[in-house]
């Protein structure tokens, strides 16, 4: 279900990293020395990047099945007015997998859920990035450990050459999208040179640096949207993370993003909710919305397992930001969308599968 791009869809692209996910449940997480058997295993697709691409993709389409039932009605229907299931948004994906089976795997999985592979690179003399996730089945918490492998040596790393550094940003869609993803599980330089290219050609940043490093604060110059949860927001701010206990610290931390020439703040809870805060009611944002706020989290059934649940949030946002109507855009509004879809996301296992669908979330 590869997607044939539109010139009528907004267009998202997101360059970031694709693993693949070796988890393992367990019944808690193991101390120093300790040795656990774990009560399931799975290999599924992941990477931050790979995940935030499938759920702009999932959430922007109604599930295949369902999308083939409203197609075939439509087509029995004599209604001039009837249309087949349509999609939000083309989403497209900027990384790199090496020439194993699992990079034909995660290429595979992404385009099966209507992403734009054609920015994958297959490097064949690496390997494809693996994160190894333990999951504690009692409160769904996870513990991952990382090997970018081809995400850092193709794009930035110290074994990569320099072509392949400075190619990166030019490897942006052809037709400049209507907004650029990030994460920081590829290299730095690599994000700092999308980043000047993105403010070059126009195009607005949605960052999530995560995992988060102290970053220049040249970053934060214009760029339109910054999704951090508590812990990130403290490593970046300078601020303790005991801070943003409060709402009112909260306030504090997203201030000092704004300072610096960030638009939008959002700050994910856990259960606590999401707080976010905005420069003002800019272009395109509703002159009625509050400009900063917590919103509460979602209920959940159970937490299953967390994984992939700040990616839905930040695919769902990311499709609210380009899908703005005519009354412009309520980040209010688009936080609880987002919150909505994380908390589908938690109450399942794995990542992208977890990810729901669109018509979902009805």
């Amino acid at each position: 279900m590869k997607p044939s791009p539109s010139s009528s869809l907004p267009r998202i692209c997101v360059l970031g990293s694709l693993n693949i996910d070796l988890v393992s449940y367990v019944p808690h997480h193991p101390e120093p020395g300790e040795t656990l058997t774990s009560s399931s295993f799975a290999v599924s697709p992941g990477g931050k990047g790979a995940n935030q691409a499938v759920a702009c993709a999932k959430l922007s389409r109604s599930h295949p099945s369902q999308s083939q039932q409203n197609d075939a009605s439509s087509s029995s229907s004599s209604s001039s007015s009837s249309q087949p299931a349509t999609t939000a948004a083309h989403v497209s994906m900027v990384g790199a997998v090496g020439a194993d089976s699992y990079g034909e795997l995660l290429r595979t999985n992404l385009s099966a859920h209507g992403v734009d592979v054609s920015g994958v690179l297959v490097a064949p003399e690496l390997k494809t990035g693996i994160a190894i996730i333990l999951v504690d089945e009692p409160t769904g918490q996870n513990r991952i450990v990382l090997s970018p492998e081809a995400n850092h040596q193709v794009f930035g790393g110290s074994s990569s050459s320099d072509s392949n550094n400075a190619a990166v940003p030019s490897e942006l869609p052809p037709s400049t999208p209507d907004l650029l993803i990030m994460q920081l599980e590829i290299p730095l330089q690599t994000v700092l040179l999308a980043l000047e290219a993105a403010k070059q050609r126009g195009v607005d940043v949605l960052l999530n640096p995560a995992p988060a490093v102290v970053l220049p604060e040249e970053v934060y110059a214009g760029l339109a949207h910054l999704v951090v949860n508590e812990t990130e927001a403290a490593i970046l701010s300078g601020l303790p993370v005991a801070t943003l206990d409060t709402a009112e610290g909260c306030g504090q931390a997203a201030e000092w993003f704004l300072a610096r020439g960030v638009s939008t703040v959002i700050i994910t809870l856990g259960g606590r909710g999401v707080y976010f805060k905005t420069a003002s009611a800019g272009a395109g944002q509703s002159q009625a919305s509050e400009n900063h706020g917590l919103v509460p989290a979602e209920q959940v059934s159970a937490v299953v397992d967390t994984t992939a649940a700040g990616d839905t949030f930040v695919g769902q946002y990311a499709l609210e930001v380009v899908s703005r109507g005519a009354n412009g855009f309520s980040v209010e509004a688009a936080v609880k969308k987002a919150n909505k879809a994380a908390a589908r996301t938690v109450e399942r296992k794995g990542a992208s599968d977890s990810i729901p669908w669109r018509d979902e979330l009805v």
